[in-house]
């Protein structure tokens, strides 16, 4: 009897042991997720937006999954960075203005605290309460205070530069005055130092593999953020991409702005018959330039290109790392830039030209890149950034707010280009749809804001053309810029010192450049768009610098 027992006992374990394992074969597998974002990228910085930079990772991704050309975000860091991380605008999420600019009038308003805030959960914290493990490296510029670490909104693990930009050394000096020794974090915890062989770039990739390698075999997919401050200035990069760009932007800047148009339509992410940008009208000419000026600009635009090429680089080995330890296959990969090309000089910061501090770096031509120095390469490379499109970083002009957007894994669509209009609050809408997870209605108890974004899953497997309706409407503000999008047509008011605040009209389907304004021709239209865009700002609660 007893003999029989154990008889029975062992079938029942053997049958359970084998209904567990067709269990797990029929079980689909939860997909990683590789979100990585990198810093003031122009629009046409990789190759395969039109880019003469060496970008064959990042080009590899294009290649492998989808490439949205029709990919909206903020002018600036922290509000499109707030947006992505909640799926809902940044004027509710803490961010309607940088913590650094926010003005008088703005201070102490709902939306403007600065950080992220309590009416929303993040992305992180979400997927890590849904089984998910929850790494980040890189910059954060969402709260400075260890209340509002990377690690207290749900990253079990974090290597964070805090501010809006530091050196790439491990000097940690800062951006701008008033911010001159940058804030970092390791899970949670305040440092006071880094290792001595810190280098952004590629410390942040070390970090995240290393994360994620420490869990290897746990059975629990994983949430990465790679926050890369390149190719944010103060502009640093080690041997060889130093050097590797030599001679190439001799020709200025305005050469490179119609080369780089001329390739973004051979490769299709804008029309064939697009106008081409002017030349923004406060922009010196090349020509005009001196021998002397002319030489340093393209020696900026040289160590600009190797930055760039340097993330590639680290990029690439995070992926080769996947493929080495078997889940590149199973990871979703996401890549995209928080704005537009920097138009900014180091100098324009506030409080840098009088600055003490600032004047002691060494910015002699031969030091440029590397320790010690402290320069960013200005309006007019900024501008040739953004190719084919109009204005750049800090406006709401296309250049300023269309990121390139690139993203590739199990369930996408192969070599796609993608034009249907999508936003950054989109990406973790559409993140919890790829991985099966309710958006949450409450966190810690309360009630919070209802993503504003949507899910863009089905232009990823072809079930859809267009996640929004061509009568809907979607806009933004960001430091008195404003704009308004309907169907192909863009209602925008430029804020200063780029623009007159005028609102002005345009289709940028055809004309992404913006170049001829419909303001007087369809009046109608500009009207519906500006009163779409009062009743935004009413629901969302911008307040206007003043």
């Amino acid at each position: 009897m007893r003999q029989y027992k154990i008889l029975v006992i062992t079938v029942l374990t053997l049958i359970w042991g084998l209904v567990g394992i067709l269990q797990a074969q029929t079980t689909p597998k939860r997909p990683n997720i590789l979100l990585v974002v990198s810093d003031d990228l122009g629009w046409t910085d990789l190759g395969s937006f039109g880019g003469e930079i060496k970008t064959p990772n990042l080009d590899a991704l294009a290649k492998r999954g989808m490439q949205f050309t029709n990919f909206y975000v903020s002018v600036s860091c922290s509000p499109t960075r707030s947006m992505l991380l909640t799926g809902t605008d940044n004027h509710i999420a803490g961010l309607g203005n940088m913590e650094e600019l926010i003005t008088e009038n703005q201070k102490g308003k709902p939306g403007y605290e600065g950080h992220l805030n309590n009416r929303v959960t993040s992305l992180a914290e979400v997927m890590k309460n849904n089984g998910y493990h929850t790494y980040m490296a890189g910059k954060w510029h969402l709260g400075s205070q260890p209340e509002y670490f990377p690690h207290a909104r749900g990253f079990e693990k974090s290597f964070s530069m805090l501010y809006g930009g530091a050196s790439y050394w491990s000097d940690m000096s800062g951006l701008l005055a008033g911010q001159e020794i940058a804030a970092y974090s390791l899970n949670g915890k305040a440092l006071s130092k880094l290792p001595k062989d810190f280098y952004a770039t590629r410390s942040y990739a070390d970090f995240l593999m290393e994360s994620i390698r420490e869990n290897k075999g746990d059975g629990k997919p994983f949430l990465a953020y790679l926050a890369f401050t390149a190719p944010h200035d103060p502009l640093h990069v080690p041997d060889p991409w130093l050097s590797k760009y030599r001679g190439q932007y001799d020709e200025g800047y305005e050469v490179l702005k119609a080369k780089r148009t001329k390739a973004a339509k051979r490769k299709g992410v804008v029309s064939k018959d697009a106008p081409e940008a002017k030349r923004f009208h406060k922009l010196k000419a090349w020509d005009t330039l001196s021998k002397k000026e002319q030489a340093r600009s393209s020696r900026e635009m040289e160590i600009y290109s190797g930055v760039v090429e340097n993330m590639d680089y680290h990029y690439g080995r995070v992926i080769n790392f996947l493929k080495d330890i078997g889940e590149y296959e199973n990871t979703i990969i996401i890549f995209l830039s928080d704005n537009g090309s920097n138009p900014w000089s180091s100098i324009d910061y506030p409080g840098n030209s009088t600055s003490k501090w600032f004047s002691e770096f060494d910015n002699s031509l031969e030091n440029l890149g590397q320790p010690g120095s402290h320069f960013a390469y200005g309006l007019g490379w900024g501008s040739a950034g953004s190719g084919p499109l109009q204005l750049f970083k800090m406006t709401v002009g296309e250049g300023g707010i269309r990121s390139p957007m690139l993203i590739a894994g199990p369930g996408i669509k192969s070599s796609q280009q993608m034009k249907a209009f999508s936003y950054v609050w989109d990406v973790m809408p559409t993140i919890l749809d790829l991985t099966g997870i309710q958006a949450p209605q409450k966190a810690k108890g309360k009630s919070i804001e209802t993503m504003r974004g949507k899910s863009f899953k089905g232009l990823l497997d072809g079930s859809k053309k267009r996640i929004y309706a061509e009568d809907e409407f979607i806009g933004g503000e960001m430091r008195n810029g404003k704009w308004m999008r309907q169907g192909d047509y863009k209602a925008v008011s430029v804020g200063k010192p780029y623009g007159s605040e005028k609102w002005q009209l345009f289709n940028v389907v055809t004309d992404p450049a913006e170049t001829h304004d419909l303001a007087k021709e369809q009046t109608k239209k500009l009207k519906l768009l500006q009163s779409a865009w009062r009743q935004y700002a009413e629901e969302t609660g911008v307040v206007l610098s003043k």
